[in-house]
């Protein structure tokens, strides 16, 4: 079950994700959102506390709390979410251009990623993500058609997640991530808005269905002053 705090701190984080609170607006006072929300005082601190964490806002004693200008977009690390998904409470509609969709086999990388023999074919996606403006992200996804045997246009154009699990059936379960950081290669300055930056943050994630079939390997390359990659870590004692 959701602690309190965490729910406080999700209702207030949405608030600011969907600009109900702007950049260098002040929050409600703790006794207000103490009275708003029926909560405690220690939930109120709690949640807030958290926010200042995640860089939503600011806090200074005897002062109400301010939202941050977040330039930089959250991307979940620990968490399995579309590009959709991500950004669905975002004012600048995200839009996303295909640059390829085809089905390979006997590709040696392939058959690495998705443990597949060089019979198996699979389906690859590579997708373009312009935000405000600016492309900054390649997406390279694959698929599996032990598993994905149909991939329409729409769906890539749209949300392959939404896709798969609405209209498939299909129950994603979890993944593998990994982050480096690559030099930008030709492929990045000729489709990303890539400016004076000479990296490129590369996630590579593997994603696994809910009874642990491997289906997708995906490498999303990321210009680097965009976004930040978010997690929550807790000590173990």
């Amino acid at each position: 079950m959701e602690s309190k705090y965490k729910h406080l701190y999700n209702q207030l984080q949405a608030q600011i994700e969907k600009r109900e609170y702007k950049a260098g607006d002040k929050l409600p006072s703790e006794g207000d959102l103490m009275e708003l929300y029926g909560a405690s005082r220690d939930t109120v601190r709690k949640a807030l506390d958290l926010l200042v964490q995640d860089g939503f806002i600011r806090k200074a004693k005897g002062k109400p709390a301010v939202v941050l200008d977040k330039n930089k977009f959250n991307f979940p690390v620990s968490e399995i979410a579309s590009f959709k998904e991500i950004y669905r409470f975002s004012d600048s509609k995200p839009k996303t251009y295909v640059e390829n969709l085809e089905i390979v086999k006997n590709d040696p990388k392939l058959m690495e990623a998705l443990q597949i023999g060089p019979e198996d074919e699979a389906f690859v996606l590579e997708r373009v993500r312009e935000i405000e403006g600016e492309k900054i992200i390649i997406d390279k996804d694959y698929f599996s058609r032990k598993v994905v045997d149909n991939l329409p246009l729409r769906a890539a154009q749209d949300s392959v997640y939404e896709y798969l699990e609405q209209e498939v059936g299909l129950k994603i379960g979890f993944a593998m991530k990994e982050i480096t950081v690559q030099m930008a290669g030709d492929e990045d300055r000729r489709l990303l808005d890539i400016k004076n930056y000479d990296m490129i943050v590369v996630v590579k994630s593997y994603t696994y269905l809910e009874d642990s079939t491997l289906f997708q390997f995906t490498e999303s390359r990321h210009r680097p002053d965009k976004f930040k990659f978010v997690d929550f870590a807790r000590r173990k004692l």
